[in-house]
């Protein structure tokens, strides 16, 4: 398993070997000895893990946990194709208002590591696709907020040649700068003590590096 540093601070891509023959494929797309290597410490302990299916086209997000208690995830896609997001709505933060993308599918078997209080997008590429989270914390519907995927500070990256289907939630939901004024968004301190509970420092990137699936808002 190859581990990769994203340009989100404390946020990883995780890409494992897959072993193919004439019966199908066998991989693993968790693997604790590369995650603490990677990380600097282990993986959360799990509370729930929650799987969902989503037609072409489908958005969901962007989500993000308030604080407390906050949620780290682990998520994969076994079947299908997704353009993933992650957006760095936490206050303080070096990386805030930056956001990175990655493909995860069934062919490269890719996982990402979404630290506590990141915001969580993903866009359907094709019919039946699946999506697998492991979670730091049980799903509670009053702790879940929502920022708007159309955000135009943040001007995230959904194909344009989807048509694109969301929740009510989700195509009404507040811009950042809205979530900010009503002060609704983590605190980036705060985000890292939940994460030192999992075992280790939490570690701080060199921020001064740009890639081309990441950007920097006008808002930062």
């Amino acid at each position: 398993m190859r581990a990769r540093e994203l340009e989100i601070d404390g946020a990883f891509e995780f890409t494992p070997h897959i072993f193919r023959d004439n019966r199908g494929c066998v991989t693993s797309p968790f693997q604790e000895a590369v995650f603490i290597e990677a990380v600097g410490y282990p993986l959360f302990p799990v509370k729930q893990t929650t799987c969902s299916t989503s037609q072409r086209g489908v958005v969901r997000g962007v989500h993000f946990t308030a604080i407390p208690p906050g949620m780290a995830k682990y998520a994969y896609c076994p079947l299908g194709r997704v353009l993933d997001v992650i957006v760095d709505v936490r206050v303080g933060s070096p990386t805030f208002g930056r956001w990175e993308s990655v493909i995860l599918d069934d062919q490269d078997c890719r996982a990402v590591y979404l630290p506590v209080g990141v915001g969580h997008m993903f866009i359907s590429l094709r019919d039946g696709t699946v999506m697998n989270y492991v979670l730091s914390e049980a799903y509670v519907p009053a702790n879940e907020l929502a920022l708007s995927p159309f955000d135009p500070d943040l001007a995230l990256p959904i194909p344009s040649d989807v048509d694109a289907v969301l929740s009510d939630r989700d195509r009404n939901a507040p811009t950042v700068a809205g979530l900010q004024e009503a002060d609704l968004l983590p605190d980036y301190s705060k985000c890292l003590e939940v994460e030192a509970a999992f075992g280790g420092a939490v570690p701080v990137k060199d921020t001064s590096r740009t890639g081309a699936a990441s950007r920097s808002a006008p808002f930062r």
